[in-house]
């Protein structure tokens, strides 16, 4: 699927039902046809910032979707965690990884994610909503919550990451 199309069912709200399950999404996808193969889109909150350095039930649930997934050329967050007012994308070359919390170990803060960002297809996806204006954000970066499924699938940030945010 072209990322035009996939912007423009994002921006329309596309839902799969009946997938509330890492065993249910990956039922899902492999009934899929590999020439037929599409990226599953994902709700992944990712609850305490303890999930992303545990070895627990979550943590291991990300795994186990990461490792049964093709490796995505790239990925679109749309996320609500953003302070600030509007919607927003990020835009630049390299975001930072975003610490916004406070009396967790040091352990927690040293995660990061040097992933690249992707300026065209923030352009390109600020175009295609038509629901708000999208203004293109190059301070923000990405949230601690948005990285951590990621961390297993690429080492050293090679998945090219860009945050949506959404609300008021």
């Amino acid at each position: 699927m072209h990322r035009k199309k996939f912007i423009s069912l994002l921006s329309g709200a596309l839902i799969i039902p009946h997938m509330n399950t890492f065993s249910q999404l990956k039922r899902f996808t492999d009934d899929l046809e590999e020439q037929d193969r599409k990226m599953p889109v994902l709700f992944i909150g990712h609850g305490s910032p303890m999930n992303g350095i545990e070895d627990n039930e979550f943590s291991r649930g990300w795994s186990s979707v990461a490792k049964d997934m093709p490796v995505p050329k790239a990925v679109l967050v749309v996320s609500a965690h953003w302070f600030t007012r509007g919607t927003r994308i990020t835009a630049m070359d390299f975001p930072k990884t975003i610490h916004d919390f406070g009396g967790f170990p040091e352990a927690l803060f040293k995660v990061e994610y040097p992933a690249p960002g992707d300026p065209q297809l923030a352009s390109q996806t600020s175009a295609m909503v038509k629901t708000a204006p999208v203004v293109l954000d190059y301070e923000w970066g990405l949230d601690h919550g948005e990285i951590h499924f990621f961390n297993d699938k690429a080492v050293g940030g090679s998945i090219t990451m860009t945050s949506l945010k959404i609300g008021g």
